[in-house]
C-alpha cells in the first residue's frame, strides 16, 4: 500500500503569539494634562483608602464594618443587618454607573480610577525610583546579576513588599478597628483570620501591581468584553486620526503639516479660480494631501512606548486599551517639538472622525441618566429616613382571643423591637384609641444600643366592648431628654361575634 503524501503545515501565527511568553512591557515615563490628572486621580484614591480607617467620627472610626457587632459606621450612619437591602441598591447604583459612564466617555474607569490602575502606578513609582527610567530600566533588566542589579532589584522587592502588607494591613483595618488592629501586631496577638487576610490581600496587590499589571486588564478582567456592548458611534474613545497621520515617516524639524498644507492648497486654488474663472479644479480638503508627501506621524513609536499595555494605538481602538491617555500627551508633545497642532492621537468619537457632529444626548445616555438620577434619589431618601427603630408583633399562634371569668376579651402578642439608634432607650409600648383597650401587665422595655428586646403583650377589652376582627395600631414611643423616637406597627384582634 501507497502512503497517503502529507506535509507539515506551519503553525498559525496568532496561535504561536497566543502561547508565546508574553514579554515584559516598559512603559516610558510622561508629563502631560492627562497624566497630571491621573496622578491627582490615584493620589486622591489612595488618601481615600489609606486615610480612611484613621478618621473617627463620634468616637469611633469614620468607616469601619464591624462584621462581628454586625454594624456598618459610615461617617456618622449606621447600617444595620436590616439595612443590607441598600447595599444591593448602592451597588446597583454603581454598576448603571459603570454603563452611564462608558457610554458617554469610553472606559474612564479602567485609566484613571480601577484598582488594577492605581496600585500598578504606584508600583511603577517605586520601580523607576529604584531602577531608573525606562532605558535603564531594559539595561539592567538584560545585563548581568552584578553587585549594583542585586542591590537595585532588592531595595524594589523590600519596598514592593512592605507597601503590600501595608495594603493588607489597612484592608483588614476597614472590618477592624485599625487602632486595635495595630496594637495586635505590635503584641503578637493577630487571630489567624486577620494574619490571613492581610497576607492573602497584600499577596494579591504584589502580584497585580507588580508582575501581571498588564495582564490583568488583557486576559482577566472582563469588562473588556464586554464593553463593546455599551460603545456607540458617539462614545468618546481614544482615537488615531489616520487621514492626517498617514503615510507616516521621519522628517526634519519644521516641515509643514497637513492641516498647513491643506490650507495652502486650499488658498492657491482659490487664487488660481478667480484667476481663470474657466477652468475648475475642485479640491477636496477633507482628504489628504498627494501619497508622495507625508502625514503629520512622524513614526517616532512614543505612542507605543507610554502605552501601560504595550499597544499601538495606531492600529485602532483594541480590547487592550485601558483609555488612560499616555499615548495622547506622548503625541501632543512630539506635535509640539514639530510645530504641528495637538490632536493626532485624542479623545474623539467615530461620528467626529467621519466629519459627523457628536450626539451626547442620545437614547442610551439619556434612559442611563433617568435610571441613575432616580436610583441615587430613592438612595438617598432611604437612607436619611430610615427608622431608628424596628417592630415586629406576633400573635400567640394557640389562640385567636380567650374570654376570662367576668368576659373580658384578651389577645396575646409578642413584640420583638430592634434599637438601631446610637443611644439605650426607655420604651413605652401603648395602644391607639381607635379600640377600647388596655394592656395587662408590663408595657415599657430598657432597650441597649444595638440590641434586640422581647416584651410579652396582653390587650384586653372591657365585656362587650368589642366584637369581631379589628385593626389595631401599636405604639411605641421614647422619651429620652430631647430625643424622641417613636415606630408603629399595625395588627389584629379578635373577639366574638356581638350577638
Amino acid at each position: 500500500m501507497n502512503p497517503i503524501p502529507h506535509q507539515l503545515l506551519p503553525e498559525p501565527a496568532d496561535e504561536r503569539r497566543l502561547y508565546a511568553a508574553q514579554p515584559k512591557v516598559y512603559p516610558r515615563e510622561i508629563d502631560g494634562r492627562f497624566a497630571r490628572l491621573r496622578l491627582t486621580a490615584v493620589s486622591v484614591l489612595l488618601g481615600i483608602f489609606y486615610g480612611f480607617p484613621w478618621l473617627r467620627w463620634n468616637g469611633h472610626q469614620a468607616v469601619l464594618f464591624d462584621l462581628p457587632a454586625r454594624k456598618f459606621y459610615v461617617f456618622g450612619l449606621t447600617f444595620w443587618p436590616q439595612d443590607f437591602f441598600w447595599l444591593a441598591w448602592l451597588l446597583i447604583i454603581a454598576g448603571l454607573s459603570l454603563f452611564f459612564f462608558t457610554a458617554l466617555a469610553g472606559r474612564l474607569w479602567c485609566g484613571y480610577a480601577c484598582p488594577q490602575t492605581v496600585w500598578t502606578e504606584v508600583f511603577l513609582w517605586i520601580e523607576r525610583a529604584c531602577e531608573g527610567r525606562r532605558n535603564a530600566r531594559i539595561k539592567l533588566d538584560a545585563g548581568p546579576w552584578t553587585r549594583e542589579k542585586w542591590l537595585r532589584k532588592g531595595l524594589k522587592q523590600t519596598l514592593w513588599i512592605a507597601f503590600a502588607l501595608w495594603t493588607g494591613f489597612t484592608f483588614v483595618g476597614f472590618f477592624t478597628p485599625v487602632t486595635e488592629l495595630g496594637a495586635e501586631i505590635a503584641s503578637f496577638r493577630l487571630s489567624g483570620w486577620e494574619t490571613f487576610w492581610i497576607l492573602f490581600y497584600g499577596f494579591a496587590t504584589y502580584g497585580n501591581a507588580g508582575y501581571l499589571r498588564e495582564q490583568v486588564c488583557k486576559y482577566m478582567c472582563p469588562y473588556a468584553r464586554f464593553q463593546s456592548a455599551m460603545f456607540d458611534r458617539d462614545t468618546l474613545v481614544i482615537s488615531y486620526d489616520t487621514e492626517r497621520g498617514e503615510t507616516r515617516g521621519a522628517r526634519k524639524r519644521g516641515m509643514p503639516s497637513v492641516l498647513t498644507r491643506l490650507a495652502e492648497r486650499a488658498a492657491a486654488s482659490l487664487s488660481a479660480r478667480a484667476a481663470t474663472p474657466s477652468v475648475t479644479t475642485p479640491i477636496d480638503g477633507a482628504r489628504r494631501p498627494p501619497a508622495a508627501t507625508l502625514g503629520d506621524c512622524v513614526d517616532c513609536d512614543a505612542c507605543v512606548q507610554v502605552c501601560p499595555t504595550g499597544i499601538d494605538i495606531r492600529d485602532g481602538l483594541q480590547i487592550e486599551c485601558i483609555a488612560c491617555a499616555s499615548c495622547i500627551d506622548a503625541c501632543d508633545a512630539v506635535m509640539d517639538k514639530m510645530g504641528y497642532a495637538r490632536g493626532l492621537i485624542r479623545y474623539t468619537t467615530e461620528n467626529m472622525l467621519a466629519g459627523k457632529p457628536r450626539h451626547v444626548l442620545r437614547t442610551r445616555t439619556l434612559v442611563y441618566a433617568a435610571l441613575l438620577t432616580f436610583l441615587l434619589g430613592t438612595f438617598v431618601w432611604g437612607v436619611t429616613h430610615r427608622a431608628p427603630l424596628i417592630v415586629e408583633v406576633l400573635r400567640d399562634r394557640y389562640a385567636l382571643y380567650r374570654e376570662t371569668g367576668d368576659g373580658a376579651i384578651e389577645n396575646s402578642y409578642r413584640l420583638k423591637i430592634a434599637n438601631k439608634s446610637d443611644h439605650a432607650l426607655h420604651l413605652v409600648v401603648e395602644p391607639s384609641d381607635d379600640l377600647p383597650l388596655t394592656i395587662v401587665g408590663h408595657s415599657t422595655l430598657d432597650i441597649g444600643v444595638g440590641d434586640v428586646g422581647d416584651i410579652p403583650l396582653t390587650l384586653r377589652a372591657a365585656p362587650h366592648a368589642v366584637g369581631g376582627k379589628h385593626r389595631v395600631e401599636l405604639h411605641v414611643r421614647s422619651h429620652d431628654g430631647d430625643d424622641h423616637v417613636e415606630a408603629e406597627y399595625t395588627t389584629e384582634f379578635f373577639a366574638p361575634e356581638a350577638r
